[in-house]
């Protein structure tokens, strides 16, 4: 694809615009901040922890004679008495702990690296003034299978020089960075190791606000730290939770998550993975997301397999249909649009070279399904093309003008430049 147009969208909806176009890397530390607020809504927290509420004996039969001896069920090998200790017991020796180190080029100006000024400063030259200087950060990770092979977040190695992974045991393993998709944050780790302890992963498909939500890794430090909450919430989009170049429907807990805790799982009350932790919200308390699991395991075997992700791409930019969206691209792009109240999802830009561009798609188009599956957000059209294969034949539902047609799309491979 060719680089992009001169003169992109106008400003005022580049904020509301959920674009396809999404890309870019993440930031270096081993925690994502994310500082614009969103409302969020709140989930109905339910007592439901799935065990039968154990009921006091009323009748005289029972408080004469004693009541049979009976075994409780627990996880082998656990001595605890609760479904959060015996979830930790079970995953905790396979959560990691990974060190990244990496050298940063110093921001001094090239003339205070002529030898003039260092007689002056001689060994007493401020460290952020130094040529090259070596940047830390720690993160958390889990442990796939018995053969080393790890799942991180993309930011917490991303241009890291040395990783090295530490076990809950103890033992130490210099890790290699196999692959990493700055698009979903996701990254994968490889230590050469055998008989590794493993994390069991679950399903998000029956997942719902309420449910428990178990977090484990390595907040400011502290290793192996616990939090327990709710699955606040599901389907949060890249925009809600205030990183728009990411394409993931994060699910939200409020289970605690903290700096060093990403890359760590948030598990269910079976202890089995159903995310990976990846961003906390630096102003607000009770807020933490996490990565479905669905996602990360289909990223994370693309790149132990090829490297690297190849995201289907249409290149349009997108906004919810509504009266006051309509009228704003009419004054913007000089266009007749109606509203009617329709409902879907309205086209504001399709990028030269595109996918899009090459099916017909116009500015003003409203995308009312894909493949018959309707569409009113900006999100699920996104997800739509996210689930497909690069080259596969899309058939899209649109209105043009208040005449309803059919499109096909074959989404093409994302650019690099809009990574």
């Amino acid at each position: 694809m060719g680089p992009l147009p001169k003169q992109p969208f106008p400003k005022q909806l580049v904020w509301l615009s959920a674009a396809l176009v999404a890309g870019g890397g993440a930031g270096w530390a081993a925690h994502s901040y994310v500082s614009e607020a969103v409302p969020s809504s709140e989930a109905a927290v339910s007592l439901d922890q799935g065990d039968v509420a154990q009921t006091v004996p009323t009748s005289l039969r029972t408080l004469v004679e004693p009541a049979p001896e009976t075994t409780a069920q627990v996880p082998v090998g656990f001595n605890g008495a609760n479904f959060i200790a015996a979830a930790v017991e079970r995953v905790g020796p396979a959560v990691v702990r990974i060190d990244a180190e990496r050298s940063v080029s110093s921001m001094a100006p090239d003339g205070l690296n002529n030898p003039f000024f260092r007689r002056f400063f001689g060994d007493e030259m401020p460290p952020e003034l130094e040529s090259d200087r070596l940047e830390q950060g720690t993160g958390s990770g889990f442990i796939l299978n018995s053969n080393g092979q790890i799942l991180t977040n993309a930011h917490v190695v991303e241009g890291a020089d040395t990783v090295e992974v530490t076990l809950r045991d103890g033992r130490t393993f210099d890790g290699q960075v196999v692959g990493i998709d700055t698009v979903t944050d996701v990254a994968v780790v490889k230590i050469e190791s055998t008989d590794l302890p493993s994390v069991q992963l679950g399903s998000t498909e029956n997942l719902s606000p309420g449910q428990w939500a178990i977090a484990i890794g390595n907040p400011l430090g502290l290793d192996n730290t616990v939090t327990a909450g709710i699955i606040s919430a599901l389907g949060r989009t890249s925009n809600q939770v205030g990183i728009p170049d990411k394409r993931v429907q994060f699910i939200q807990t409020d289970a605690a998550i903290n700096p060093g805790n990403s890359g760590g799982p948030l598990l269910n009350d079976q202890g089995e993975v159903i995310g990976m932790n990846t961003a906390i919200r630096a102003n607000a308390q009770g807020l933490g997301f996490a990565i479905p699991i669905e996602t990360a395991k289909r990223i994370a075997d693309q790149l132990f397999e090829t490297g690297e992700v190849e995201h289907p791409f249409l290149g349009i930019q997108m906004v919810t249909m509504s009266p006051e969206m309509v009228d704003r691209v009419n004054q913007e792009e000089g266009l007749n649009l109606k509203h009617d109240g329709e409902s879907g999802v309205l086209i504001v830009r399709v990028l030269q070279d595109s996918p899009a561009r090459e099916a017909g798609l116009q500015v003003g188009d409203v995308i009312k399904a894909i493949d018959g599956k309707p569409m009113t957000e900006p999100a699920e059209v996104q997800a739509a093309v996210e689930n497909s294969d690069i080259g596969d034949r899309l058939t899209l539902s649109i209105s043009r003008n208040g005449t309803e047609r059919s499109l096909d799309v074959q989404p093409g491979p994302m650019p690099d430049d809009l990574r």
